[in-house]
């Protein structure tokens, strides 16, 4: 049975619904799964998962939230070479551009994608929460 995190940061709980969609998926995958804030996430918990799925919304102009989720995973990026991670978030204005940006800092960092980033414009409707369950059915099987 593998262990799967699913980290995220929520302000409106559009990307928390998302997060607790990617759990569902997961565990009917079989997975052992923690849903986890990203202040109680840290880079010395990843050893402890075989895969995780980061969840942050767009915030300001097109960046990760930077108080809790950008410090947490700046922390993680340095541990993520090889590294089963999906990454997923909410946005409600622009084009989705940071999460663009995001997918190319996890390449860089050499992180294995195991599913196709996954951005949902506002609060997520059916079709987005069937894809997070799918991302995370990605996870547990990777």
């Amino acid at each position: 049975m593998s262990k799967v995190a699913v980290v995220y940061y929520s302000g409106t709980g559009n990307t928390e619904a998302m997060a607790e969609a990617v759990v569902e998926g997961a565990k009917e995958a079989g997975a052992e799964t923690d849903l986890i804030f990203s202040d109680d996430f840290s880079a010395s918990k990843l050893d402890d998962y075989d895969a995780v799925g980061f969840g942050c919304p767009a915030m300001g102009d097109e960046v990760l939230e930077e108080s809790s989720f950008e410090p947490m995973f700046e922390e993680c990026e340095g541990k993520l070479s090889g590294r089963k991670i999906a990454i997923f978030g909410s946005y409600e204005w622009n084009d989705g551009q940071w999460i663009e940006d995001w997918e190319d800092r996890c390449k860089e960092a050499g992180a294995v994608l195991v599913y196709e980033k996954l951005p949902a414009y506002d609060a997520p409707e059916e079709e987005a929460l069937e894809k997070c369950r799918e991302l995370g059915k990605a996870l547990a099987n990777s």
